[in-house]
């Protein structure tokens, strides 16, 4: 129904219900406010908005927002996300990178945000801040 940012997105089970807020694993779009940001939501927008989606939840964060993976026909949008350089992969708590390969290939072919300069969003956020949405 509606998408905060390059990695955030709000789902809808059904009409009668109110939409939740969905945060992609393993992956970290750029703020924003920050180079690319605005470029990133736009690309999961024109991908997901309006659309049917399976949700893979896996847990909830501090922040209420649901955690998990979504697919769209099929196809895991967060894979999509980094494959077409609109975030980085990363890997939590000790594990290997979930979309190593994809972002491997993004940097390799400069799509995306791997055509410029680009500062990850952690280093984003200690710096200047999260952005106000």
């Amino acid at each position: 129904t509606h998408v905060t940012d390059g990695d955030t997105l709000w789902v809808r089970t059904s009409a009668q219900t109110p939409a939740m807020k969905v945060r992609l694993l393993g992956l970290d779009a750029p703020e924003s406010c920050q180079p690319w940001g605005p470029q990133a939501q736009a690309a999961l927008a024109g991908r997901a908005l309006y659309q049917s989606v399976d949700i893979q939840s896996k847990a909830r964060d501090g922040y209420g927002r649901v955690l998990g993976s979504v697919r769209l026909h099929g196809e895991d949008l967060g894979a999509w996300l980094v494959a077409n350089g609109h975030a980085w992969s990363y890997g939590w708590h000790g594990r290997r990178a979930v979309y190593g390969t994809e972002q491997n290939q993004a940097q390799a072919a400069q799509r995306g945000l791997w055509a410029q300069p680009a500062i990850e969003p952690r280093q984003f956020r200690k710096k200047h801040g999260a952005c106000a949405h």
